[in-house]
């Protein structure tokens, strides 16, 4: 063991990283050897066994706890480590395996005082905090003592508070940075190896950024840590890999974790919601402030309490800043504010067990000013979520998790959060993991997270999908409840009915492991549309009506450097489509990630979320008929719908609720496609300002589609008959279902002839992580956003609908707004058949299944 452990060290030092961390038969063979060392390698294997095994429920941490505990109890012995030393070990271990030998130890009286030691700064404790509360009920004075340092938050004060100043070397990269640049898609393979996917950060070209982890450890020989400074910072996708890679360049080691680090300061004139959340949970300082002034290499120092920054060993201040809420500074002294939020709840559990008044340790969230208005719809969601009628924007709360979504670039990043986390089983209600974003072309590490990660997510009551299935969210919205909160470890969880809070990794596990998540309420944006849609206008054409409109009304610039955005970390709320589908509905709330929001809701009519909500019930049948898992929780969520249907009520927004802005759109007023140029998701242009633009590839795909927008482009690549297309095409349906009834229905017959290349159900080049255009190339995409270099190297891409996609395909060119129009007239008169979605309690094959589970569950 120890022969190769020293070569896999020689291997990636080659590679400029640490070794992994220990699996499970590493340890097992570790603990073989520390039973019996080999003289001289005593110091290296305590090492090891101290450092280089993760903690939580890991597999390996079994193996460790399981030692370790055999060793206390005196079950086994190792002269390196005696029965005092193996207490002291598994109090590093956070959670998990090694709580319940630590709590039964309290009863031992040789070692009861130093289990107490290690419970008191024990956070993870769950459903065994009551038998550390029996034992001291009982009179065990070590589980008293354990008690009270709970509950008087020593695990806490014991912890270096916030120091009055921090001196900081800047590493600013100007312009926008975002999470593509943090951790480029081709590279999402090595996202749960921190340190080695560090290594791609800022690998594609950027201005001042030749090396950054050359660059950052030239800063760091000034003699301070270094802070990350950009004019925008985190946008786009909500991968917590961002954070981990810019925290391994600028944190601390996190200890008695391999391999993963926290702590540091990120510095922005606006930083994304979803990356800002990611840092605080992770321990950093986020600041949002005007940075003109910072540049790369000043050394200066920031007064987190003053709220300043001041040009180092001066009084000269540089700029300003307010913090988003004071109990940040108790979420960096607690190492993060998911640390913050278990270990404030531990401390007012035990101060309730002891009859004590609430803690005045903490700073808790200001309550807002309760205005007497009325509440937004996104406010009353939240509100039911939390057990009150509304929630006030600014209010702290912890809403319940009603659905959590992961997919397979995040998915093993949290699967390793929910191992720290020591959660054996999931508290909110349905989690869904699924596989579409390495499905269609696996690396052997894709192939043995398509192995190993289903069982994972059932053996904890989750629900897991296939690899070829498809695209998360359009499975994901197909199990919503109305009016319900949750979250997902991807940007465009976005539910078109109820509302979603995308998150990170950390959060989504922590959302799924506990049922809740902390939410800083947000203020709400209303977009409300007036008039009648026009003939040749889509869906997509009002998605980016709305920064259009935005720009016109000077709340959204494109510009970066001093950027505005009405939107970014606001809920997007829309009114005045409630006759849409909810399909059609969620390509609305999806593109709200794209406008920074946190969050976004639109309203319905009742009778199209019952339709879809038939249609689902017998989805989630068809999905326990053949064999998907877990079939207790899709049965649960199955009936749960049909009691909503059976008294279909939608909730409203109160007629005098209160919004930070109200954009007006007259769809009267749309007359010709709108896209968003190269490359950026905030400009949008109509039609006529960039037709004639040649175009080289054409991706119609993503979780911006659907199955009628995959019709419509079939009907209209059906209108060439010059053999090849001028263009690349690419196709990719959303689900395996959309697969099919488009083959039964002849379409992949029209695809074929025109050369289009099929691809498998799920994100295709959406993220670039897998297929990709070619360099250089001119692109129109449906897929969701168009940052540089996301689709292919080099690439310019205009996102715009299905509709203008297939046109530009065929024409080889962007098309003008009068050749648009004529192109597509005909599908005016077959709306009805083409823009059909698939009900599934209206197909036999899919119903029939459903009838078999009913029935069996009846017998």
């Amino acid at each position: 063991m120890l022969e190769a452990y020293r070569q896999h060290v020689q291997e990636r030092e080659a590679q400029g990283v640490p070794p992994k961390p220990l699996d499970a038969g590493m340890t097992a063979d570790l603990v073989e050897l520390l039973k019996n060392p080999p003289q001289g390698e005593e110091p290296f294997l305590l090492d090891l066994i101290t450092h280089r095994v993760p903690p939580g429920v890991d597999e390996a941490a079994y193996v460790k706890a399981g030692f370790l505990s055999a060793v206390a109890k005196g079950e086994a012995s190792s002269p390196l480590i005696d029965r005092k030393h193996a207490v002291e070990l598994l109090g590093t271990m956070q959670g998990g395996y090694n709580i319940a030998t630590l709590v039964e130890l309290l009863d031992d009286a040789e070692l009861a005082e130093a289990a107490a030691a290690e419970l008191k700064h024990t956070l993870l404790m769950f459903d065994a905090f009551h038998d550390v509360e029996e034992r001291a009920k009982s009179g065990n004075a070590h589980a008293q003592g354990v008690m009270q340092s709970w509950a008087d938050a020593e695990w806490f004060l014991n912890r270096q508070a916030l120091p009055e100043k921090l001196t900081v070397t800047i590493f600013k990269v100007p312009g926008e940075t975002n999470t593509d640049d943090l951790s480029p898609a081709p590279d999402a393979w090595s996202r749960p190896d921190i340190p080695l996917h560090a290594k791609a950060m800022y690998k594609n070209p950027r201005e001042g950024v030749t090396d950054a982890e050359a660059q950052i450890k030239e800063l760091k020989q000034k003699g301070h840590p270094v802070a990350m400074v950009g004019d925008v910072v985190g946008t786009g996708s909500s991968r917590k890999s961002a954070t981990n890679s810019v925290l391994w360049n600028i944190g601390e080691d996190l200890p008695y974790v391999p391999n993963k680090r926290f702590g540091g300061v990120c510095m922005g004139g606006k930083i994304a919601p979803i990356f800002f959340n990611t840092m605080e949970d992770a321990g950093a300082l986020p600041i949002e402030l005007d940075v003109n002034a910072l540049e790369m290499g000043d050394v200066v120092d920031i007064y987190p309490y003053a709220g300043k920054v001041c040009r180092h060993g001066s009084d000269e201040v540089i700029t300003t800043f307010e913090l988003r809420t004071p109990v940040m500074l108790d979420e960096v002294r607690a190492g993060g504010r998911i640390p913050l939020i278990i270990g404030r709840g531990l401390t007012d559990r035990a101060r309730e067990s002891l009859s004590l008044v609430p803690s005045d340790v903490f700073k808790r969230p200001e309550v807002p000013t309760d205005s007497g208005k009325g509440f937004t719809l996104a406010q009353k969601m939240v509100g039911k979520a939390c057990g009150v009628e509304g929630v006030r924007p600014g209010t702290y709360c912890e809403p319940r998790m009603t659905t959590v979504g992961s997919q397979d670039t995040t998915g093993p990043m949290t699967r390793d959060e929910l191992k720290d986390l020591a959660c054996l089983g999931f508290q909110a209600d349905l989690v869904m993991q699924s596989f579409c974003h390495t499905a269609a072309y696996p690396k052997p590490v894709d192939v043995q997270t398509h192995h190993t990660l289903p069982d994972f997510i059932m053996n904890r009551a989750g629900v897991a999908l296939r690899p070829g299935d498809g695209i998360i969210h359009s499975w994901l919205n197909r199990m919503l409840l109305p009016d319900t909160v949750g979250t997902g470890g991807d940007s465009h969880t976005r539910f078109p009915i109820g509302i979603s809070f995308p998150a990170g990794s950390g959060l989504v596990a922590f959302a799924a492991a506990t049922g809740v998540m902390p939410l800083d309420m947000p203020e709400s944006v209303l977009v409300r549309f007036k008039g009648e849609r026009q003939p040749g206008i889509t869906l997509r054409d009002l998605v980016h009506a709305i920064p259009h409109a935005a720009i016109q009304q000077g709340l959204l610039t494109v510009e970066k450097k001093g950027k505005k955005n009405v939107f970014s970390g606001r809920v997007l709320e829309i009114e005045g489509l409630d006759d849409l589908t909810v399909e059609q509905a969620f390509e609305l709330s999806d593109a709200s990630a794209e406008r920074s929001a946190g969050g976004c809701t639109i309203s319905l009519s009742e009778e199209r979320v019952a339709e879809y909500l038939r249609s689902n019930v017998t989805m989630l049948r068809w999905m326990v008929a053949n064999g998907y898992g877990d079939p207790r929780t899709l049965e649960r969520r199955a009936k749960a719908m049909e009691d909503w249907l059976a008294d279909p009520k939608l909730m409203r927004a109160d007629k005098d609720a209160e919004y930070a802005a109200v954009i007006e759109i007259d769809l009267n007023a749309i007359k010709e496609p709108i896209l968003c140029a190269p490359n950026d998701p905030d400009d949008a242009r109509l039609l006529s300002e960039v037709a004639g633009g040649n175009i080289d590839e054409v991706f119609i795909g993503s979780c911006m589609t659907n199955i009628g927008h995959f019709r419509a482009a079939g009907k209209l690549l059906e209108k060439f008959q010059g053999g090849q297309l001028p263009t690349r095409l690419w196709l990719s349906p959303p689900t395996r279902m959309d697969q099919r009834q488009l083959t039964e229905e002849g379409y992949y017959g029209i695809y074929g002839r025109s050369g289009a290349r099929m691809e498998m159900p799920g994100c295709s080049l959406c993220m670039g992580n897998q297929a990709r255009v070619a360099p250089g190339a001119k692109v129109v995409s449906t897929s969701t956003r168009n940052f540089p270099n996301r689709l292919g190297d080099g690439a310019d891409v205009f996102l715009a609908s299905a509709e203008v996609a297939a046109v530009a395909a065929v024409l080889g060119r962007l098309p003008t707004p009068q050749e648009y129009l004529e192109y597509v007239a005909d599908l005016n008169t077959m709306a009805g058949e083409v823009y059909r979605y698939l009900n599934f309690d209206q197909l036999p094959e899919y119903e029939e299944a459903a009838r078999k589970v009913i029935s069996i569950a009846a017998a």
